[in-house]
This record gives structure tokens, C-alpha cells and sequence, in this order.
């Protein structure tokens, strides 16, 4: 951030979270790389669409969700931070909070010296997003190819020491689905194809200080290989590479493995357990300086009968 001083603490964060955010942009919660189950497969989430974690990657996919779907996860840092998050989907909706703490840590001004005293820094971000398709709409005739549009507005918050600032970012999405193929006797299916436009407008204001949020195209692919094999790969304009595959030999385990590359290259591994839709992961990535940890829990309600729900409680219910 363009600011009178820096902080070494949260410089090593950044380096170690694989944030690449420049010095010239500000650097808050959502430069992290977000979610659990998609960040054990190299964070390649563009095209996929996965519960609640959806809104993270590419708002666009909330259009595909079958139904609600709630998510939480934390994280410790290295030791040093932490880091959480809640979302809630629909088809069509989510709404998120993304949290995120270092506690005290020792600060640096422009020149390297140390300034007396400890120092803190969080920041946190509440989005609201959206997806739709074509076949939302009635009145639109039936087109030959199956695509969503999406958007998130993000409201958020940083603390650096006692000076805080605040604003929002907006981002824009695109999905599309590609028909079944099969390249011999491969069987590809479950096919997309993604492009992400973050920040496309808005900012952080510190007092009088205005610092822009880094802009960034994303593209990603995703396919289903024999029907067990998920393989995705998200490329960043901004430099940031993510490639993963997800193993699913029987539907209640997903097994995970993947590359991810910003700032730094690092290795992510996972897995994913499904008891009665309930989902819990797990996801770790290695780092130069160590190793983070997530551990998340997902309930998902596609199986739910609303209409049969509400029948119940009007039955109950005086």
C-alpha cells in the first residue's frame, strides 16, 4: 500500500499466504486464496461449481447450485494469523464473510526501522453475490447454449495499528457449459469453461489516502474424466497459476491434489468426506516459510423438500 510505513509481519504473511498483491495496490482479506475443498486442488475454481464455495470463485456458478447449501471454515496461519469465513447459497444467491487476524506484530516504517512497540492487523470482507441463467427467465426462448452471468459486491474492512479504512470492490463473472464428449474411450463430462472480472471498481480510503484493489481476468476449465476424476486449472492475468484434480472413487470421498502458483509455488493436497450431506474437508498447502492448514464444514440441503418442509411447520405450527 502506498503509506508512510510497512510492516515486515504482515509482508511475511503475504509471502507466506501466497497473496500477490503489488506494492502499489492495498492487500486485504480477499487476495487470499478462499474456500477449502477447492484450495486442496490448487485452488482451480472458476469453472466448478461446488455448494457455498461457489461465490468465492465465479458468482456465475450460483445460477447451477441444486440447492441450499451453508459453509464455514478456519485456518491458522502458521501460527501467527487466523482466518475464517461463513457463506450461504441458494440457486441464484449468496452472502459471505471472510475474517481475517494477525494478532500483534512488529512493524517497520519506509526505511527499515523498527518502529517501538507491537503492532496489529486484520481485515474482514462481507459479500453478496449473485448468478443467473437464461433459464430463469420464462419469457426467453431456449437458447442452444447453456451459459450463466454473476456478480459479487464486496464491502471491506482493514486495521493496520490504531488506523483503520474501508471500502468496496465489485466483480463480474462468467460460466458456460460444454456438451458430454468422449476422446476415445475417455468419457469427458461435467465440462465448463470460466472468466472472472475482480475488481473492476472500487477501493480502500485511509483518512485522506485512497489505495485501488489489484484488477484481475481470470480464466479457468473444468471436465470429468470416467466419471470419478475432476481435473481444473484457473489461470490469473494479475500472475497466479492454480491446477488441480480430484479424485471421487465413491460419492461420499473426495481425495485431492494440486499446484498452485502466487507469489511463491506451492503444493496443496486434500481431502473431503460427505456423511449425509454433511461435507467436512480438509485442505494443506505448503509454503517456504511452513505450512497452512483449513479445516472446513459444509451443510448441504439439496436433498431438501421445501415445499414439503413448509407443509410440515404449517401443520405444526399454530
Amino acid at each position: 500500500m502506498k503509506r508512510t510505513y510497512t510492516f515486515l509481519g504482515v509482508a511475511l504473511l503475504v509471502a507466506g499466504l501466497g497473496l500477490g498483491a503489488s506494492a502499489e495496490n492495498a492487500v486485504s482479506v480477499v487476495d487470499i486464496t478462499p474456500g477449502v475443498g477447492q484450495l486442496g486442488a490448487g485452488g482451480a475454481g472458476i469453472a466448478v461449481v461446488r455448494g457455498a464455495e461457489t461465490l468465492y470463485y465465479n458468482p456465475a456458478g450460483l445460477a447451477g447450485l441444486p440447492g441450499i447449501s451453508f459453509s464455514s471454515f478456519y485456518a491458522s496461519q502458521m501460527g501467527v494469523a487466523s482466518y475464517s469465513a461463513f457463506s450461504l447459497a441458494l440457486r441464484g444467491f449468496a452472502v459471505a464473510a471472510e475474517l481475517y487476524s494477525s494478532g500483534s506484530i512488529d512493524g517497520y516504517d519506509a526505511a527499515g526501522n523498527l518502529i517501538p512497540g507491537e503492532l496489529g492487523y486484520s481485515s474482514s470482507a462481507y459479500m453478496f453475490g449473485f448468478g443467473v441463467d437464461p433459464s430463469m427467465f420464462s419469457f426467453l426462448p431456449k437458447l442452444p447454449l447453456t451459459f450463466s452471468i454473476g456478480g459479487v459486491l464486496k464491502g471491506i474492512s482493514t486495521k493496520i495499528a490504531d488506523t483503520t479504512g474501508g471500502g468496496f470492490a465489485f466483480d463480474l463473472a462468467f460460466r458456460m457449459d460444454i456438451p458430454p464428449m468422449s476422446l476415445g474411450p475417455l468419457a469427458v463430462t461435467d465440462a465448463a469453461f470460466g472468466v472472472t472480472l475482480a475488481n473492476l471498481f472500487g477501493g480502500l480510503s485511509y483518512d485522506a489516502t485512497q489505495d485501488s484493489l489489484p484488477m484481475d481476468i481470470g480464466l479457468g476449465l473444468s471436465a470429468r474424466l470416467l466419471g470419478v476424476v475432476l481435473i481444473a486449472a484457473d489461470v490469473h492475468l494479475a500472475g497466479s497459476l492454480g491446477i488441480g484434480v480430484t479424485y471421487e472413487p465413491v460419492p461420499t470421498l473426495a481425495l485431492r491434489l494440486g499446484i498452485l502458483s502466487k507469489g511463491e509455488t506451492s503444493i496443496t493436497a486434500g481431502v473431503g468426506l460427505n456423511v449425509a450431506g454433511f461435507l467436512i474437508d480438509y485442505a494443506f498447502v505448503s509454503h517456504t516459510v511452513g505450512a497452512t492448514h483449513r479445516i472446513g464444514l459444509t451443510l448441504d440441503f439439496s436433498a431438501l423438500d421445501i415445499g414439503a418442509l413448509g407443509g410440515m411447520l404449517r401443520r405444526i405450527l399454530p
